[in-house]
């Protein structure tokens, strides 16, 4: 069983990693969920922050392009801005997990992913274009997850693609949040918290990973 999960993660850094770097706009189409994910997850990061703060989430925005944005009041405004980086590492983290671990919960878990992406759209309405993405994006998983044997490697691939590409797009992502954190938070400049950032999401990757390969 180890040495078959040992293939099928190689097999999809390595196809993920050909996608990103070698595979121009046909790559960038075949990856364009995995950057509509990532969107999701980052501003859905924001949103739990505030809701876990005592703050509330007006509304979410996810555009076409890959960027969005969240508009919340009240909470802690160091925890909502971090939750955006950090919270969709972690949770792209739990996604991988239970694809790679936990195979009776896969389908499940799309589902409630599903469900999450259309209920936002809906209850933090900005716009009818994000909230169609969402919902179109959330009744694939539901399709795949009710009427395929795919939610396993899906939910892994989706998962672990979502972790690197957060990894790899630290110096862009979240840019914005870091300035504002910079003037919320303080202590140290913007480019030194990227480098924390980046290192708490390098440090619970590597956690993740190990405890998935490693023996039971």
């Amino acid at each position: 069983m180890n040495q078959k999960l040992h293939f099928r993660l190689l097999a999809m850094v390595l196809v993920y990693v050909a996608l990103r770097f070698m595979g121009g706009s046909f790559g960038n189409l075949v990856l364009y969920p995995v950057t509509l994910l990532v969107t999701f997850l980052h501003e859905f990061g924001h949103a739990l922050g505030a809701i876990f703060t005592g703050g509330t989430v007006q509304s979410m925005q996810i555009n076409p392009d890959g960027s969005g944005y969240t508009i919340s009041r009240g909470g802690s405004p160091g925890i909502i801005l971090m939750g955006g980086y950090l919270g969709s590492a972690a949770l792209g983290n739990v996604m991988f997990r239970i694809g790679a671990r936990h195979r009776s919960i896969t389908q499940t878990t799309l589902i409630v992913l599903s469900c999450l992406m259309v209920l936002a759209g809906i209850v933090w309405f900005e716009s009818f274009q994000s909230t169609a993405l969402l919902t179109v994006f959330g009744a694939l998983l539901f399709f795949i997850a009710r009427n395929t044997d795919w939610d396993q490697d899906v939910l892994m691939f989706l998962g672990l693609a979502a972790v690197l590409y957060i990894i790899q797009d630290f110096n862009v992502g979240p840019g914005s949040d870091l300035a504002m954190y910079e003037q919320a938070v303080g202590l140290f400049p913007s480019q030194v918290w990227m480098y924390i950032w980046l290192a708490l999401a390098a440090i619970l990757f590597y956690w993740n990973l190990r405890a998935i390969l490693g023996k039971r």
